[in-house]
């Protein structure tokens, strides 16, 4: 019955206090195990006790009775499994270190085949004999039903999680689907967690009833609507992540920049930064409007370490209306998913800004970075500043998560990237975990797999991969280094049929993961949502990525 007790603590699993990652299919502890041992021996002291105070009456039927019972091949008596020539029943030990645990087997040895049971001296009833028997296999089954009840079902890992840090001061419903976050802290999952970037846009038909009458950065500028926009996608599909309905080009609007989004083109600004002229004209202006003083004769540099040192008010009360949005949608979020904040990458903002609008050549970027790399630094300075306050604002409004966009890092040399753009996503992490060290960030360099590496190195909890990256290899490459992963579906995708979306899901995620739902994985894809997606495509990308792992 001792080694049944062992039996029926092995199917637990146990996890890590520090990751929560499994380490053990043991199950109980020791102190769980150690009474219910206890227990058992105790009903039989108190069984044999009472045999002996039966007296002797019946030894000989006693005898007799117990030879029969040996002698039987079906009868094993001190075992519970029965293989071959030894028996082998599965017990935990738990290491002198509280974090981790092994599996072990004890080796117990078979009875011979003529073995049995010498009745005591003294005698035992056959009553008592039942009793004996029974007593502790009634335990066992107790036992065994508090086992079961306790045990969690893989459904409540959707539901339970160590309780994430909370940095605001509002008050929100409580988080009902927290997959996604837990995949970032990398403790266990029923489902793969999945969200889309652009999620909610042009190719939802209820998104353009909706916008038909409005103007883009005008609805950015209504919680409300904004609020309105952000939930058309979770109230329609099955996601575990919702993020704020805005865009990145926010920064430079705050910035005194005037950007509008025209048709088949996307945003234009009416006056681009392309040299240092310009950027020190509109330093200038960005001084004037925020009520700031510029000594006499300061140069571009000195009023470069001034909009710095303001950096919280170049972004606040410029771009409170974006804060009152995370705070009106996560309240009618109502807890069904997490809400990502996000912005653009220094980078990519500085290539909006000295272009004019979105590029394919670079031309005016390249010129300014390699003949005045000095303004670029300045300009891209301040940007992450900026970002930095701009994402502290989104997390104390309410944000659960933060993405960094680095729509362009492929867009220039591998070289230009490190030193025009990961310094400066690596300042805005190295501000936002000073201040809320638990939030999650995830970090995204489209097109430069030669970023894993350093990126690897960077505080970005997640790093999302672009469609040219293998999945399995970088999720290895990343777990070793502590980060999850994100991503990396080519859009494209979504332009085959339902079955072939499947089919294709299903195969890359088996070759990643085989069977099993991975930890420190977030589904998504290389890169956002096309005007002309099918929304049903959207959703067999979905359910296909859910469906993996389940049996």
């Amino acid at each position: 019955f001792f080694f049944g007790f062992a039996m029926l603590s092995s199917s637990h699993t146990m996890y890590r206090t520090i990751d929560s990652t499994p380490t053990s299919t043991g199950g109980w502890t020791w102190a769980q195990s150690l009474l219910a041992a206890s227990g058992v021996c105790i009903c039989m002291g108190v069984a044999f006790l009472a045999g002996e105070a039966l007296g002797a009456s019946s030894q000989s039927q006693m005898y007799a009775l117990t030879s029969q019972v040996a002698s039987a091949p079906s009868v094993v008596l001190g075992t519970t499994v029965q293989r071959g020539p030894g028996a082998y029943v599965q017990r935990t030990q738990v290491a002198t270190s509280a974090l981790e645990a092994t599996n072990q087997f004890a080796a117990v040895q078979p009875l011979a085949g003529n073995s049995y049971m010498q009745a005591p001296a003294t005698g035992v009833s056959f009553p008592l004999l039942a009793s004996l028997l029974a007593i502790p296999a009634a335990v066992v089954a107790a036992v065994a039903t508090l086992k079961r009840r306790e045990t969690p079902s893989v459904a409540m890992f959707a539901a339970t999680s160590s309780a994430p840090a909370s940095y605001t001061e509002h008050t929100f419903p409580e988080l009902k689907n927290d997959r996604l976050l837990r995949a970032v802290r990398g403790e266990p999952v029923d489902r793969i967690p999945v969200w889309v970037m652009r999620q909610a846009g042009r190719y939802l038909p209820e998104y353009r009833d909706f916008m038909k009458t409005k103007e883009f950065f005008a609805v950015c500028k209504n919680p409300k609507q904004v609020a309105e926009i952000t939930l058309q996608p979770i109230d329609r599909y099955d996601l575990d992540g919702s993020i704020i309905f805005s865009d990145i080009l926010v920064i430079p609007q705050a910035m005194g920049m005037a950007v509008k989004l025209m048709p088949e083109v996307g945003p234009v600004f009416d006056e681009p930064v392309p040299d240092k002229a310009a950027w020190e004209k509109l330093q200038d202006k960005i001084i004037a409007e925020n009520g700031l003083t510029a000594e006499p004769g300061m140069t571009a540099a000195q009023k470069t370490e001034l909009l710095v040192a303001n950096a919280p008010k170049l972004v606040s009360p410029s771009l409170d209306y974006v804060y009152a949005a995370i705070t009106e949608t996560r309240t009618q979020l109502d807890g069904r998913v997490p809400l990502l904040g996000f912005c653009g990458a220094p980078l990519t903002l500085f290539v909006y800004m000295v272009e004019g609008q979105g590029t394919r050549t670079f031309t005016k970027t390249a010129q300014l970075i390699h003949s005045d790399p000095e303004t670029a630094h300045q300009m891209l300075l301040v940007l992450a500043h900026m970002c930095a306050h701009y994402l502290a604002g989104q997390v104390r409004a309410g944000a659960q998560c933060l993405q960094v966009f680095d729509s362009y890092a492929g867009g220039l040399s591998p070289q230009v990237w490190m030193d025009f753009s990961l310094p400066y996503m690596n300042l805005i992490a190295d501000i936002i975990k000073d201040k809320f060290p638990e939030m999650p960030m995830i970090g995204f360099a489209k097109d430069a797999h030669y970023a894993l590496d350093v990126l690897s190195e960077s505080k970005y909890d997640v790093i999302a991969l672009d469609s040219s990256l293998d999945l399995g290899k970088c999720h290895q490459m990343m777990q070793a280094k502590g980060k999850a992963i994100q991503g990396n579906f080519d859009p494209t995708t979504l332009y085959a049929p339902p079955d072939k979306i499947r089919e294709i899901v299903g195969s890359t995620l088996k070759a990643a993961y085989g069977d099993k739902v991975p930890t420190k994985y977030i589904g998504n894809m290389g890169h956002g949502m096309s005007p002309d997606h099918d929304p049903e495509h959207l959703r067999a990308f979905i359910d296909a990525i859910h469906a993996h792992g389940q049996k």
